[in-house]
């Protein structure tokens, strides 16, 4: 495996699926396998209600943190009454969610109109305000609309992370000079095609980046195709370790530092 993590700082995985069907058969050993590449904290992220509920329910048994969300492809089955629907989970919630995520636009997919996306990303946004709680953003094919977005309806305490980004060198300064977000960084960076995303890296370093897998989606080089899970962040780290001319204990210092104020870890 690339170079042991249990040297350095704890690694934070802020974005992770380990709720999803996916890890049925084998979650006790994948966060196992997590601890053991020193991965200290990970942050599961709903999509849904009733994926965000079963967030939640992992969260309390493995004691992760965990997201309440909803994804702009689920965003055309998004209750009406989203403020009400939001403070019944969490009324009953034994642990509080870190962030309002993954919330957003894809306009690759469009599985939800974009009409849709737009209004309930709005909602959440209005949410997250109100809960003082920061965001967890997913964004694709539509840069110029989230951005108009943000601005639309910024409030002075917003804070968050643009999970799984690729994009620009500039769109990454736009997204952490303007409004102070975090660029979340995964396994895309280590894939021969993402020199715009190593780019974009260096342009904001390391103090304006956090660790994430998207697992179970998204593996890093050399486990590309495979089922992605918190243990294979050793690569991406070293990755970035090559691409910011950081050693290892440093980057992780600085990344896991952001996460934990980020998310209030």
């Amino acid at each position: 495996m690339a170079g042991d993590c249990c040297e350095a700082p704890g690694v934070i995985d802020t974005h992770a699926h380990l709720h999803d069907s996916a890890f049925d058969d084998d979650r006790d050993a994948t966060l196992l396998r997590a601890r053991e590449a020193g991965v200290e904290t990970i942050v599961t992220v709903g999509c849904d209600l009733s994926d965000s509920t079963r967030a939640m329910e992992l969260a309390d048994q493995a004691q992760l943190a965990w997201t309440l969300g909803i994804h702009p492809h689920e965003a055309k089955d998004a209750p009406s009454n989203l403020t009400e629907a939001f403070d019944a989970l969490l009324a009953s919630a034994p642990v509080q969610p870190r962030a309002i995520g993954e919330i957003g636009l894809d306009f690759y997919y469009d599985h939800s109109p974009r009409d849709v996306q737009l209004r309930v990303m709005e909602a959440q946004l209005k949410y997250a305000r109100v809960r003082d709680l920061p965001l967890v953003f997913h964004q694709r094919d539509a840069f110029a609309t989230f951005v108009e977005t943000l601005r639309a309806h910024r409030f002075d305490a917003m804070r968050g992370i643009v999970h799984c980004f690729t994009g620009t060198p500039d769109e990454a300064r736009i997204l952490t000079e303007e409004f102070g977000f975090l660029l979340g960084i995964g396994g895309v960076v280590t894939f021969r095609s993402a020199q715009q995303l190593r780019e974009a890296v260096r342009a904001v370093g390391p103090e304006k980046i956090v660790l994430e897998t998207d697992c179970p989606y998204l593996a890093p080089e050399p486990k590309r195709g495979e089922r992605n899970e918190p243990a294979f962040i050793s690569w991406t780290v070293d990755r970035l370790c090559d691409i910011l001319a950081f050693d290892r204990v440093e980057l992780l210092a600085i990344t896991s530092a952001n996460a934990r104020e980020a998310l209030s870890l």
